[in-house]
């Protein structure tokens, strides 16, 4: 009786042994492998999938041969390599554990096909295996890979990986990648639509188009939420549209609120049409050059901090030009208007010329700080750094401007100036030498937003040009002289103009913002904002 258990125990370990076998041998990488020598493509998809299930992520330098034509196998006895080099002759590697194991003859050697299909399988494959991977960078590329190519292979490995991600951008990107692989495999349906509210949760452009192509391959009871998750996500898209519309309005708002607040102050206080205006924002974008470069030359470390140096020397540079500008020619030519424009007009020509000369006629490199690098997400808005610092500074401008008129006394004279010269010079205020000083305030707040305007716009002599006639836009339309007038004028063309643009395109968008000017103009000739000045005066 013990001899006849010994032999069952026996016979069952050999048929176990037996039956086990070949399925080891199916899950052998090695063994797989060798199976890719003699494979179809249509099997060598399903070696792929086998490969990606193992988990092993050493395998992945394998895949990406393979992927890219670099496996080869050797005739004499089928064992499949990793092939590199030129010539007759190849370095051969062991697939994996990626040891070099030889040479052979080119001659010795089949290339193992591959196309696309394969191809897609093997980046699908390799995003399931590097998913746990410790580089953030590799994770994010592995769950790309999977959402780009969903394989019902990858679903348990990347629903595994999805609960132990601690990045909240890669967990977005994972979980959208889920719900696409469980949308293709064979789940149940509930599964498949939780899967639906995901992806219209995460909402996007790119959400429809998943949407849409898992709609031909879904049950017919899954199609009425996929309708629906698209309507929702269309009528997201629409609001975060606007708001992307208004957000970019702002900005452009806020660009020319620097460029036309210093001409508010001038053009309020003298009433001189200043066409040299954009030459200051121009001067004030070479200083930030000319200050990274001596950093960059002289003092490497301190570049996130050029922007903070520059600022001080641009309103220097720019304020004494404007100071010697009025001095020099502006204060022979007051109470004549078209003389001063055109002679204004002259001045910048030659201040263009004059930097050509100097600098040349190309664009000039001026870095982003690291601060002012990159963007964020805010919900479905997409905001950049360097305009969001770029509303933030010309904000601070106008408040500090703000402060200057009101608790100042240089302040409170440019207001007399302002509201009534020939009483203010009979009260003893120096009027023309108000005139100078506020002259080249303006100047030097001109060369702030050359600054500002350095980070997005490109640094060239022709870079005033773009501004000066939008400059004037915003103080006419916001009132002459008045700070509030020029705040509103800029941001509301910004946001108009921002809203035109999608419908009848950039250009024509400017032509109607000008006509709906001059239409308003008709109606209130002094502009939003009706400050009593030099002009109503005369």
């Amino acid at each position: 009786m013990t001899t006849f258990r010994h032999a069952a125990a026996a016979f069952a370990l050999f048929l176990s042994i037996l039956l086990s076998g070949p399925a080891a041998a199916q899950s052998d990488p090695g063994a797989l492998f060798d199976r890719l020598g003699k494979a179809s493509f249509a099997e060598a998809e399903q070696i792929i999938g086998e490969l990606a299930r193992t988990g092993d992520a050493a395998l992945a330098p394998a895949l990406q041969a393979f992927g890219a034509g670099d496996l080869y196998v050797r005739k004499a006895d089928g064992k499949v390599f990793v092939g590199r080099g030129r010539g007759a002759t190849l370095q051969l590697a062991d697939p994996v554990t990626g040891e070099a194991v030889g040479e052979e003859a080119r001659g010795a050697l089949t290339k193992i096909r591959v196309n696309n299909t394969i191809r897609r399988a093997v980046n699908a494959a390799l995003g399931g295996l590097t998913l746990m991977s410790p580089d953030r960078a590799v994770r994010l590329s592995a769950a790309q890979a999977i959402l780009r190519a969903p394989s019902d292979d990858n679903l348990a490995l990347l629903e595994t990986a999805l609960e132990n991600e601690t990045d909240s951008s890669v967990r977005i990107v994972m979980a959208e990648a889920r719900a696409v692989s469980v949308l293709s495999s064979g789940r149940s349906v509930e599964e498949k639509r939780e899967a639906i509210e995901t992806i219209r949760s995460l909402g996007g452009r790119g959400a429809i188009g998943i949407l849409r192509s898992a709609e031909a391959r879904v049950d017919d009871s899954l199609r009425p939420d996929i309708d629906r998750a698209i309507a929702g996500i269309e009528g997201s898209l629409k609001f975060w549209d606007a708001a992307q519309n208004v957000w970019y309005g702002l900005s452009l708002g806020s660009v020319l609120l620097l460029a036309a607040i210093g001409l508010a102050i001038t053009f309020g206080v003298m009433g001189v049409i200043n066409m040299a205006h954009g030459e200051m924002v121009m001067i004030g974008a070479y200083s930030t050059f000319i200050v990274q470069e001596a950093i960059r030359n002289h003092a490497p470390g301190l570049f996130d901090w050029s922007l903070a140096i520059a600022l001080p020397v641009a309103f220097v540079i720019t304020g004494a030009v404007g100071l010697v500008l009025e001095r020099g020619v502006i204060r022979f030519l007051y109470g004549r208007p078209l003389e001063t424009l055109l002679a204004t007009w002259g001045v910048s020509l030659m201040l263009q010329q004059a930097v050509r000369s100097i600098f040349g006629p190309t664009n000039r490199e001026v870095g982003n700080p690291s601060w002012m690098s990159g963007s964020f997400q805010l919900g479905g808005l997409a905001i950049t750094w360097n305009r969001l610092w770029i509303i933030v500074f010309s904000l601070s401008i106008f408040l500090t401007l703000l402060v200057l008129l009101k608790r100042s006394a240089f302040g409170l004279q440019m207001r007399a100036v302002t509201q009534n010269r020939r009483m203010a010079s009979s009260m003893g205020i120096r009027t023309p030498w108000v005139d100078a000083f506020t002259f080249a305030l303006g100047s030097g707040i001109a060369g702030l937003a050359g600054v500002a305007l350095s980070q997005i716009d490109n640094v060239s002599p022709n870079l005033g040009q773009s501004y000066i006639i939008d400059s004037f836009m915003v103080v006419v339309f916001g009132g002459v002289g008045n700070l509030w007038g020029t705040l509103v004028g800029a941001l509301s063309l910004g946001i108009v103009n921002k809203f035109l643009e999608p419908y009848v395109g950039a250009v024509l968008g400017k032509i109607l913002v000008l006509v709906l000017i001059i239409l308003f103009i008709q109606k209130r000739p002094r502009g939003l904002f009706a400050l009593k000045g030099r002009a109503v005066e005369s």
